[in-house]
């Protein structure tokens, strides 16, 4: 493929030809590998959170205490951990429909590109003299010294002419001479391509995320119907952690998540692989914001000041109409004035911490007297079944006893009815024991 008409008075395109782009990971396409990596970063960072809560590793810097989140969290973690798995099964499939109509990432055409930011910066260059002349300046004059020590700085005050940079090119099977960029040119046209571009776009997908989010989550908050119905469910966390992030009801987080970062990789032309950059780190501030602590060397809560500290108030009774900019950036909040004004926070988790904890105290003193009285019924139970055993047995005794004696009473009669038959006949009674016929 090559570009149509080459303009002689700039140096022209190159040539280019397209390729498949080989994956990164052998056997798996890189718009698959752009959905797992999020996922699989939300639970890698989640565990590291998860195992600094366990093993309580930076109690220091916790926002809420161990008894807060056994008592002030209105949901079990088994459904949160649910809920999110459900979110995120969406949102892969979501990411699958997407990937099989989105054309297949190729490469090739990077110095044509490179190229043409060379020609960009050639054209601006025009505009040096006018804006030098503006202030005075004789740019002729200026340029013309300059030209045998500094050729390259004379051609650029000239407005960006360099008649000795040519090259020879075929076209139409002729070989033509034809302008060539100055190496600084190309070195500027390489760092705009392969950064400045890259980080313009990163930050124009920040910018829609985080207007996309903001707007989104305060009608969430503004309409009663919106929030009873989809974003309470959020809020059942008053004691945010690392792997709750993204629990959310599932259309609230298809909306407010997955298309919202759709919605910014589109508006900023990213690569797939640039947008692998940005899903999964978008993802990793999420789960950040929600961590539980805020950590003076954690970079995600030092860059910005939208961090868990700040993200935690709004999950607070107290702070939820306020504190809605999220995951980046708090712009939105301050040039609206939705940002908490309420001053210095630490009384109100102070107080949260001392209820949590009184909660715990007195359930836990519930369960002592439950316990013994488990234990009195427990041994009255004992007793009992040994006092049915004894009376069992007792009766038992009894009645053998009684066979006992009537099979002596038997044996006795049989003696003394052999007897009196032997001495006088069936009609004596010689052992004197009482006969019953």
């Amino acid at each position: 493929m090559t570009n149509s008409t080459i303009p002689y008075d700039l140096p022209p395109l190159p040539s280019y030809t397209l390729h498949p782009l080989p994956p990164l990971v052998s056997w798996i396409p890189d718009k698959y590998l752009t959905l797992a990596l999020p996922i699989i970063a939300y639970w890698a960072v989640s565990m590291i959170f998860h195992m600094v809560d366990v093993y309580e590793l930076f109690p220091q810097y916790r926002l809420h205490t161990p008894a807060e989140l056994l008592k002030r969290n209105h949901v079990s973690r088994w459904d949160v951990f649910r809920d999110v798995i459900v979110q995120q099964i969406i949102q892969t499939l979501f990411g699958i429909g997407l990937a099989m109509i989105d054309e297949d990432a190729t490469y090739g055409k990077e110095d044509y590109d490179i190229a043409v930011w060379a020609q960009r910066v050639r054209i601006a260059q025009r505009a040096i003299p006018i804006v030098l002349s503006t202030i005075g300046l004789d740019v002729g004059a200026l340029a013309a010294k300059l030209s045998g020590s500094y050729p390259t700085a004379a051609g650029a005050l000239a407005g960006g002419k360099y008649p000795w940079l040519v090259q020879l090119v075929t076209t139409g099977g002729q070989k033509r001479t034809v302008p060539r960029f100055a190496p600084w040119e190309m070195l500027v046209a390489r760092a705009v391509y392969w950064m400045v571009f890259p980080v313009l776009q990163f930050l124009l997908g920040i910018l829609v995320v985080d207007t996309w989010q903001y707007f989104l989550h305060r009608a969430m908050h503004m309409n009663r119907w919106l929030y009873v119905t989809f974003h309470s469910r959020h809020h059942r966390l008053y004691v945010p952690y690392a792997y709750g992030a993204l629990y959310n009801h599932p259309f609230e987080g298809f909306l407010l998540d997955t298309l919202g970062t759709g919605l910014a990789y589109l508006v900023s032309g990213m690569t797939v692989r640039q947008s692998m950059w940005f899903f999964t780190c978008s993802t990793i501030k999420t789960v950040d914001d929600h961590c539980g602590y805020s950590l003076p060397f954690d970079p995600l809560q030092l860059i910005t000041s939208n961090n868990a500290g700040y993200h935690d108030i709004h999950h607070q009774s107290w702070g939820i109409k306020s504190n809605f900019s999220q995951p980046f950036f708090t712009f939105w909040d301050r040039l609206l004035g939705t940002m908490w004004k309420g001053g210095d926070v630490s009384a109100r988790y102070e107080k949260s911490r001392v209820h949590a904890q009184q909660k715990l105290d007195r359930d836990n003193s519930l369960e002592v007297p439950r316990s013994q009285s488990d234990s009195i019924n427990s041994s009255a139970s004992e007793l009992d079944e040994t006092t049915k055993k004894t009376s069992v047995s007792s009766r038992r005794s009894s009645r053998k006893k009684a066979a006992g004696a009537t099979q002596q009473s038997g044996n006795l009669k049989g003696l003394r009815n052999r007897v009196n038959e032997s001495l006088h006949g069936k009609g004596g009674n010689v052992l004197g024991v009482e006969s019953s016929h």
